[in-house]
């Protein structure tokens, strides 16, 4: 059957959107979540337990705390409060963790550790999954169940400043709000002044209930310079300062109202040794969380070290001490610290709403939830609820009912940390048959190009589909059996946990299908190039391709990186595939230059190049005229024999070298900043040169970097380009000493830091100049038809523009990444593409490999 190449490639693209659909469906799990909607105006809280008698208490108990202040610090690692930075920069909290009223936590924020899904964690109580990574960026509306929206539906006055993201989150929950924005990283100073900048007048006001501040330039400090930088003493001081303020505001007040207030103290995530967030390192995932209120009393003498909770936990603690409520959605168990000091009846009335919410949880999302140990932990403890109330009504005071009550509470405290870890379990519980049926069919895709791509690529731009053969027909009968015989052992198996066995039969049949035409369709043709290539067997072979081992490692290399991520490990440790692969085409590059200027090439013929034939690739260029790109020379040179036998001197010697220059570069390189799991808590470069005694070497190598920037770039651009690209690097090195990065040489110390904004603004006015300057020449290109000179002058200032943009964005100890990412792409080009004649598809994979490579040079 004939098919026209078109054809066969939309039909290839929609099978492999349906398998990454598929895969996607299986890695992204539906979430816990509850399905009893969202109206809960109507709702009614359980009824305490009875047996034997009728309970008195059927409403929500009342709030625990008049106001609650929650003071949310961007980045707070657990170690900036209760290590050494904490008792040297924050002395009022450290006061508070070891000797005032206070609970003191280690709170551990499951990845994604990005700030959007932390919020949703800590006021729903679920587990976000890494979906709201890209939702991060844009946060929509929080519909899921949560504190904030229970809060304003109960009358509770909210005010809020920080973060904008909260006023996307919660958009008309806050009376009065003021957002910042958290993209312009190098701002740590207006972003938190905006903040406290409301303290004063909020804190004499009394017409509020909920009071949140959210403070970025902890996380802004980390990302400009990491967690060792002398910035971050000065912010955890500035924080400390903060909390002093707002907690004895809080105190005076508590003179004139009936119930306490609670502080609460905490970070969204953490952060890792090179300033970043986002991954699960334990400096990334554990946070400090302190709750402050006059109600935790405190013995002479009692020590209480931080404990260990989940970050989930805050949801249903602060519904209890609002007295509203706990989202449904929740997984998280109550703080028991925080009502510890009730008495018995409350804090059992406490514990049996939280079981009650989780089991209903876990009946809507987990069908065998009967053989779930905390469910059957909560009915165990809700029959014994039930008789320590009967004698509580009976009025007996005895030891009994006491002894009872701690039996009860015990094991009300083991269901809840059964149910949770059942709920956190299934929500990051995969299907992993969704997952091998839309690999399958991806696999199977892949397959069936590789096989029919030379055909579907040739002049006529068709190719003959194989009929399978009555063997293959036979073949083609068996499988779908099969694979429905499979479908149905495991869905019988998987109890309708998989989204496949959720599906119609005739959906899931079409699929198995699908499933098995694909791989007799592979087979098939398999079979046909084999035969085929038998039959040429007998004809004297024809060298057809120059680096057919080249070839060779590019198709393995992709392919091997490709199945790799389906393992997590080699996914956390990416980089040093990225590494191991650039390293060995390098020395595959070195082997075929060594082969081709020593041994010859036996498939192109050595002839020396004419006397007016220049070895840097522009062949005939006319006089006065600048040649284009590198990049685009390449097809002219590769219509011209191999060079590699006829070249003498510098040349020669530099085809030769340009391997090792670029195997040392990139060894230069990795040692810069550690990557990964395993290595990233070990010392590099980076750290060396971001410590504050390293101040003078760091400014000598981002001189340097940027002066070996401009080199590299302005050859081909005009020359009010080359003058806005001079003067734009150097207002980066400006920026850099402004924010404090780096020194002048007439500079001693960075006591005159400022907010960099200005120098910033200059680089932008550069960029925009360059881009525009080189967009125009472009279009005029296009539009008088000029020769090709000019489309190559306009392309290179729009690429130079883009160079200077990432030269301002970088951290400082990564421009050497920059500068020489732009060495090695000129040697490449000059001594190594040029001359081995690669065609465009090779130096694309090459310098795909390249890019990746070159951002995990940049550290985490």
């Amino acid at each position: 059957m004939r098919l026209g190449s078109g054809t066969f490639a939309a039909c290839c693209v929609v099978i492999e959107v349906l398998g990454v659909a598929l895969f996607l469906r299986g890695f992204f799990p539906a979430p816990v979540c509850s399905f009893s909607g969202t109206e809960h105006q109507t709702e009614s809280p359980a009824p305490e337990p009875s047996a034997g008698a009728i309970s008195n208490w059927t409403k929500l108990p009342p709030p625990l705390f008049s106001k609650v202040v929650i003071m949310l610090i961007d980045a707070l690692r657990d170690d900036f409060v209760f290590g050494s930075k904490g008792v040297k920069f924050m002395p009022y909290t450290t006061y508070l963790v070891e000797k005032g009223s206070s609970h003191s936590f280690v709170a551990e924020a499951k990845p994604p550790t990005v700030t959007m899904p932390r919020i949703k964690a800590l006021m729903t109580g679920s587990l976000p999954g890494f979906i709201d990574v890209v939702r991060n960026l844009n946060s929509p509306t929080l519909l899921e169940d949560n504190v904030i929206t229970r809060a304003k539906a109960a009358g509770k006055r909210i005010i809020f400043y920080g973060d904008e993201t909260w006023v996307k989150l919660f958009p008309k929950h806050f009376v009065e709000y003021d957002g910042t924005t958290s993209f312009f990283v190098s701002d740590y100073t207006e972003v938190d002044d905006n903040v406290t900048r409301h303290l004063d007048k909020v804190l004499k006001r009394r017409d509020w209930d909920v009071l949140i501040l959210h403070y970025l330039g902890l996380d802004h400090i980390g990302h400009i310079s990491g967690p060792n930088s002398p910035l971050i003493g000065r912010k955890l001081s500035e924080m400390d300062s903060v909390l002093m303020k707002i907690h004895t505001s809080l105190l005076s007040e508590e003179r004139e109202t009936l119930l306490p207030n609670l502080l609460v103290l905490c970070g969204d995530h953490g952060m890792s040794e090179a300033g970043g967030h986002g991954a699960s390192s334990v400096e990334e995932v554990n946070t400090a969380m302190i709750l402050i209120s006059s109600a935790f009393e405190r013995k002479p003498g009692d020590v209480r070290r931080p404990k260990y909770i989940q970050q989930t936990d805050l949801a249903a603690t602060l519904s209890i001490g609002l007295g509203l409520p706990i989202p449904k959605s929740s997984i998280g168990n109550l703080i028991f610290p925080v009502v510890e000091g009730k008495p018995m009846r409350e804090q059992l009335r406490f514990l049996h709403l939280n079981t009650v919410q989780l089991s209903k949880l876990l009946q809507e999302n987990v069908p065998s939830y009967k053989k779930e140990p905390g469910f059957e932990q909560f009915k165990v403890s809700e029959r014994l609820h039930g008789n320590w109330v009967r004698l509580y009504l009976e009025e007996n005071s005895s030891e009994v009912l006491s002894n009872l009550g701690s039996k009860v509470r015990r094991q009300y405290l083991d269901a809840l940390r059964a149910l949770s870890l059942s709920l956190s379990r299934q929500a990051a519980q995969y299907d992993v048959y969704s997952m091998a049926v839309g690999t399958v069919l991806v696999l199977e895709v892949l397959a069936l190009l590789l096989v029919s791509g030379p055909r579907a690529l040739s002049g006529k731009a068709e190719l003959d589909v194989p009929l399978p053969s009555p063997a293959f027909s036979l073949l083609c009968y068996l499988l779908p059996l099969g694979l429905a015989a499979l479908h149905v052992t495991v869905c019988t198996s998987a109890g309708g946990t998989c989204y496949l066995c959720s599906l119609p039969w005739l959906t899931a049949g079409g699929v198995m299908v699908l499933v098995s035409t694909l791989l007799c369709a592979v087979l098939s043709a398999l079979t046909g190039m084999f035969a085929g290539g038998k039959r040429l067997s007998k004809n004297p072979p024809q060298c057809n391709s120059r680096s057919s081992e080249l070839d060779l490692l590019i198709l393995l290399g992709t392919v091997g990186h490709t199945l790799s991520l389906g393992a997590s490990s080699f996914i956390e440790e990416e980089p040093q595939t990225w590494y191991f692969l650039v390293n060995t085409l390098c020395l595959a590059l070195c082997h075929e230059i060594y082969r081709n200027c020593f041994l010859g090439d036996d498939c192109a013929p050595q002839r020396c190049p004419h006397a007016g034939e220049d070895f840097d690739g522009v062949a005939a260029a006319p006089q006065g005229k600048s040649p284009g790109p590198d990049v685009w020379e390449l097809d002219r040179a590769s219509r011209r024999p191999s060079p590699l036998g006829a070249l003498r001197g510098p040349d020669r010697w530099m085809v030769l070298a340009s391997p090792w220059l670029i195997l040392t570069c990139c060894r230069l390189l990795r040692s810069l900043n550690q990557t990964g799991v395993q290595w990233a808590h070990r010392p590099d470069l980076g750290h060396w040169l971001t410590s504050p005694d390293h101040k003078v070497e760091l400014s000598v190598l981002a001189a340097v970097s940027l002066i070996m920037i401009f080199v590299l770039v302005q050859k081909r651009c005009s020359l009010a380009s080359k003058v806005a690209m001079a003067f734009g690097l150097l207002g980066i090195y400006c920026y850099r000493v402004a924010i404090g990065n780096l020194l002048f040489p007439w500079q001693q110390n960075n006591k005159d830091i400022s907010k960099g904004i200005t120098e910033a603004r200059f680089v932008y006015v550069f960029v925009l100049g360059i881009l525009f300057t080189g967009t125009k020449g472009l279009l005029k290109s296009q539009i008088t038809a000029d020769d090709f000179t000019v489309k190559t002058v306009g392309l290179w200032e729009i690429y130079s523009g883009l160079v200077l943009l990432a030269a301002l964005l970088l951290r400082p100890h990564n421009l050497p990444v920059l500068a020489l990412s732009l060495v090695i792409q000129t040697i490449m080009t000059q001594f190594v593409w040029r001359p081995l004649r690669h065609n465009a598809a090779e130096v694309t994979v090459m310098h795909y490999w390249f890019g990746q490579a070159f951002f995990y040079f940049q550290g985490p």
